[in-house]
């Protein structure tokens, strides 16, 4: 059996391709730049152009190409998008507006899309085309089975989305923090994830006629669960993944999830990290304090208290955050349960084994 596995984050998009029939270290892969920073990048290069730009696709995440559309809107160039594509930018479509996009319809945009002028950006976390024609290069077919995860802070117009997103997590930790209340076969994602509907779509249209096995996860979730399969997770164990964009923390227990944090990697500094994770294990750190310094925030359902944790794991591209630290500026409480997780001997790739979890999940 062959699956490929994707995890989008902010800086990469992290993808594997497993096959059944070999060991998973011979496994397929490729650390790429993610679609936010590509699309990004082609935007700065219409900005320098003076072109105008035309958004069509479906909602994806931001972050870095907001910033540069933006930057391009500042310019004094303008910015055409259809409804689903703006939905990138803010889950409000006034929102959008104000921000100086001009939105048209699906027919409009491919009359501006035509001008002489104009760059077309079709927007889409995965891109299966793309990866198709990486692997092609290497006479590697696109297999029908997928996991793919990508963040979805929920749709949340009226609301704060990093309020909205903790709300969802909650209620998926309430439910028993399994792995299995974290995966999606495509017709059970919430219709509150749009982000992740918009790329199961988006898929199963480029699938056409073949029979498609895909799951959808959170990034979060996927990179904590795919950390879990480093021989060194000793459960209880507290996992931490620093990502490029997000640094998320969970208390693990008997393959549950029972406590978790989300805050932005670049708030984040080693002291600030090791007092959370301690804290976490404690069950004292909560919700507003973390939102309050700009985090996403933190639920604890239950915590053993950190003397019980048996291991902590760290993972993620920003993991130096802690590994580069002496041993005299790593707190002693930590020291001793300190991990760097590299399951099956890949950091980067902590996602993706996730992901497969869930896939085998779903599809036992």
């Amino acid at each position: 059996m062959l699956i490929l596995a994707a995890d989008i984050g902010t800086g990469t998009q992290d993808i594997l391709l497993f096959n059944s029939e070999k060991e998973m270290e011979n496994s397929l892969l490729m650390v790429m730049p993610s679609p936010t920073q590509i699309i990004a990048k082609k935007i700065r290069k219409a900005t320098k152009k003076g072109k105008i730009i035309v958004l069509t696709g479906n909602i994806m995440g931001g972050g870095p190409s907001t910033f540069a559309l933006r930057g391009h809107l500042k310019a004094g160039f303008p910015v055409y998008a259809t409804e689903q594509a703006a939905l990138t930018i803010n889950d409000n479509i006034e929102t959008v507006k104000a921000f100086g996009i001009r939105i048209v319809s699906e027919e409009e945009a491919k009359k501006f899309a035509c001008g002489e002028n104009a760059l077309e950006i079709v927007m889409q976390d995965f891109d299966p085309e793309s990866i198709s024609s990486a692997l092609s290069v290497f006479e590697v077919q696109m297999p029908v089975n997928y996991a793919v995860a990508v963040q979805d802070h929920g749709n949340a117009p009226e609301k704060s989305n990093r309020i909205y997103r903790f709300e969802l997590l909650r209620e998926l930790i309430e439910r028993g923090g399994k792995l299995e209340n974290f995966v999606y076969r495509p017709e059970e994602i919430p219709e509150a994830f749009t982000r992740m509907r918009a790329q199961a779509d988006s898929l199963l249209k480029a699938a056409g006629k073949r029979k498609t096995r895909a799951v959808f996860m959170d990034t979060g979730p996927a990179a904590i669960f795919g950390a879990l399969t480093d021989p060194a997770a000793i459960q209880p164990s507290v996992v931490v993944n620093i990502g490029n964009g997000h640094t998320l923390g969970a208390l693990v227990n008997e393959n549950r999830i029972m406590a978790i944090f989300e805050h932005h990697s670049f708030l984040m500094n080693p002291q600030r990290l090791q007092d959370y994770i301690i804290r976490l294990a404690d069950g004292s750190l909560g919700f507003d304090e973390v939102f309050a310094d700009g985090g996403h925030g933190a639920f604890v359902r239950e915590a053993p208290g950190f003397e019980k944790i048996r291991s902590i794991m760290v993972t993620g591209p920003k993991r130096q955050m802690l590994e580069k630290l002496s041993k005299s500026e790593i707190r002693g409480e930590i020291s001793n349960k300190l991990h760097f997780a590299a399951p099956f001997g890949s950091m980067m790739l902590s996602g993706c084994f996730g992901l497969l979890a869930g896939f085998f999940e779903k599809y036992p």
